[in-house]
């Protein structure tokens, strides 16, 4: 079984993006309780003052389906769009090999040897 990760770029009205990611928090929390939810993480983008960068980590296909019908998925797209959404783009990846960064000597290296 392989792990998906999703990555996302969600742009707000700037001026409302702080409010945003505070009042997120109950969906965060909510998605973070959910059977196979590895990683689930909303994050101020500090180069663009309207983006939340989004990442998950979902232990299987099955977990992240089970996501998609729960409360905190749907209630997290409403949230999102009571702060002035003006684009979202998102994409999901299958993992297919994983291995550490760094190696045994504490250096990082692409290969996943």
């Amino acid at each position: 079984m392989a792990k998906i990760l999703i990555a996302a770029h969600i742009d707000v009205d700037p001026a409302q993006r702080e409010e945003c990611l505070k009042t997120g928090k109950p969906y965060i929390d909510g998605a973070l309780t959910q059977e196979g939810c590895l990683c689930y993480s909303w994050a101020a983008d500090l180069d663009n003052p309207a983006r939340i960068e989004v990442f998950e980590e979902w232990a299987s296909e099955e977990a992240l389906a089970a996501h998609f019908k729960n409360v905190h998925y749907a209630s997290m797209r409403d949230h999102i769009g009571k702060f002035g959404l003006t684009n979202a783009v998102s994409a999901k990846y299958r993992v297919d090999a994983e291995s550490p960064v760094y190696n045994a000597q504490g250096e990082p290296t692409p290969s996943f040897d």
